[in-house]
């Protein structure tokens, strides 16, 4: 990970705060900050503090800034996620969610309390990995889809009931 770096260094060198800042343009506070919300970031420190980036820690550097500043997480949201990704190191938490039931063989809505329809809209859907909610112009998954169309469904059919 050391495309970023023009310094005539090894690309297996360790850098400083400032080094790894200039190169990926973050600024050392905000490395610093990273440091303290990400437990799995952790430069080696020297007499003084001083900061020594490994290249697994810029390439950690480089996922965050994607994470939090390309892809819109929040940071809670990004640290669930590099948690769960096996690849740095995290253990994957079952997140995968019951595949839904079909149309068919869903069950009426309980009307016994209200005499309206009560319908959970977030039933048989599971969390994101991340625990970060999708941005507006984020695609919805099929499934998701095909469940809010069944429940428009369920809707009209109990108003014009």
């Amino acid at each position: 990970m050391s495309k970023g770096f023009d310094d005539g260094k090894d690309a297996g060198a360790l850098r400083t705060i400032g080094e790894v800042g200039d190169a990926l343009a973050i600024k050392p506070h905000v490395l610093r900050y990273w440091e303290q919300q990400f437990p799995m970031l952790e430069p080696l420190k020297r007499s003084g503090g001083r900061r020594y980036y490994r290249p697994e820690d810029i390439a950690l550097v480089h996922r965050i800034d994607q994470l939090v500043n390309g892809e819109g997480y929040t940071i809670k949201g990004a640290v669930a996620l590099l948690e769960n990704d096996p690849s740095k190191g995290g253990s994957p938490k079952a997140t995968q969610a019951e595949p839904l039931e079909s149309a068919s063989s869903q069950t009426a809505p309980d009307t016994s309390k209200s005499g309206t329809a009560s319908v959970d809209l977030f039933a048989n859907v599971a969390p994101s990995p991340s625990g970060a909610t999708p941005r507006p112009n984020q695609a919805a998954p099929s499934e998701v889809v095909a469940r809010l169309k069944n429940i428009r469904e369920t809707l009209a059919a109990a108003i014009s009931a």
